[in-house]
């Protein structure tokens, strides 16, 4: 069916999701950087509901949306590490919390990216941190004891809420603001940077410093 192809852009945490996975699976793809001001045909082509990376490419079948695709790789390619737990109740545990990462997380700290106003900028960082302290205590719940959300290895929900540690990163230098906090937050503090020196993450975790360059030039 021909290599696997991942079109995405280096700044997009939905983005990085399907490369991480892959890596983790050992799985071998080959990658497209995508212009989002003038998008490719392939792009256009792959997505023409949303228009929008990342892409998966198995042959000539498109695969979009982020948490769609990292499915998709769990259930394709059964060897190597689970993305998914096998246990039912546990892997609705993991959705569910994937979706609280992708739904009210996300808009906390996009919200703190956009907010013109000081008020709207407190609002959004509050919102961020009272979600920060929540996804601590599903760390415990999740990992059972473990090094990370999926126990002793990336799990699903590790690659949806680390997928943003740079951008993390980058709204705390920006806003001068401690987001992960040793005192409120230490078990996210230590998964954070496990998460980000892993082999199959370090590599596609854009640098805090790229990404504020990047968001003056877009948002500011």
């Amino acid at each position: 069916m021909g290599k696997l192809k991942v079109i995405g852009m280096w700044a997009s945490p939905f983005a990085i999701r399907p490369r991480i996975a892959l890596t983790l699976k050992s799985i071998d793809y080959e990658y497209f950087e995508e212009n989002l001001r003038a998008k490719s045909d392939l792009l256009l082509k792959s997505n023409p509901v949303h228009k929008k990376v990342p892409v998966l490419l198995d042959g000539d079948r498109p695969i979009c949306e982020s948490l769609v695709i990292l499915q998709y790789i769990d259930e394709q390619w059964t060897s190597g590490p689970s993305i998914l737990p096998s246990d039912p109740y546990d892997r609705a545990i993991a959705r569910f919390w994937a979706a609280y990462v992708e739904d009210k997380f996300f808009s906390a700290l996009s919200g703190m990216l956009k907010a013109q106003s000081e008020e709207a900028k407190a609002e959004a960082l509050g919102q961020t941190k009272e979600g920060l302290e929540l996804l601590e205590k599903a760390l415990k719940d999740c990992g059972k004891g473990g090094a990370f959300y999926g126990g002793e290895g990336i799990g699903y929900v590790d690659i949806t809420f680390g997928s943003y540690l740079g951008w993390v990163r980058a709204l705390e230098i920006m806003g001068e603001v401690k987001l992960l906090d040793e005192e409120k937050t230490p078990g996210l503090v230590g998964w954070a940077e496990r998460f980000c020196s892993h082999e199959a993450v370090k590599n596609v975790m854009p640098e805090a410093e790229k990404l504020i360059e990047y968001a003056k030039k877009v948002f500011l």
